[in-house]
């Protein structure tokens, strides 16, 4: 199955494993993650901001992180276990923007090319979150912690909402890897899956949407323990 296959069955999941693909973008205004992790971060960070009504600092920076970390794990996780490969999600190769209402939008220009073995899955996501971290360490103070956590939690996530359409084998076999002691994510939560019950996942650390008006614990958040 080649890529845009899969890309057209991912696409019946939800609207975070949709994403438009092809030689031309899907309108005006797309740019490269890349860009968005660079100069335009802070203004970014400032819109999820005032979206959720925390004001532009570590609140807004960790959600928006979490946002897109949960759309990469959505597409990489779903590719891999739908046709065992998975589209190059290099900060270059995803491109972005944000339309004045709803969220960030993500194209993929011709996604064939450098397809990569469902393997390099974790690799390939987590590279690219890497260079919007430092940028969020940087310039907001998010503690990596917070966002080693929000990246298992997006992964988590994004699993919880594929197994509700598509067989687990592969993708829980690939997430239980990345979060298993040792693995890309080891020790940033507690995962557990069983046939017929699902997905259990706990962090140990918390993204801080806590402390949105009105925001509440996250199900997987580490306070309810406490």
């Amino acid at each position: 199955m080649d890529m845009d296959d899969v890309l057209r069955r991912l696409a019946s999941v939800g609207p975070f494993f949709t994403v438009p693909y092809g030689k031309e973008p899907p309108g005006p205004g797309f740019r490269p993650l890349g860009d968005l992790y660079g100069e335009r971060l802070g203004p970014y960070v400032t819109e999820v901001g005032r979206r959720i009504r925390s004001g532009p600092g570590r609140v807004a920076a960790s959600t928006a992180q979490l946002g897109i970390a949960s759309r990469l794990w959505s597409l990489g996780l779903g590719c891999a276990a739908l046709g065992g490969r998975v589209p190059d999600l290099g900060v270059d190769r995803v491109w972005w923007r944000l339309p004045a209402a709803g969220s960030l939008e993500l194209w993929l220009p011709e996604p064939e090319p450098g397809a990569l073995d469902a393997g390099a899955l974790g690799e390939n996501v987590l590279g690219n979150l890497a260079v919007l971290d430092a940028g969020l360490r940087e310039r907001f103070g998010v503690s990596a912690k917070v966002l080693r956590g929000n990246t298992a939690s997006g992964l988590v996530g994004a699993l919880r909402v594929l197994l509700d359409r598509v067989p687990g084998g592969p993708a829980v076999s690939l997430a239980a890897d990345l979060l298993a002691d040792g693995g890309a994510l080891g020790g940033a939560g507690t995962f557990l899956y069983e046939e017929g019950l699902g997905v259990a996942f706990v962090r140990r650390s918390c993204c801080l949407y806590y402390q949105v008006p009105g925001g509440g614990l996250c199900g997987d958040c580490v306070l309810r323990t406490r």
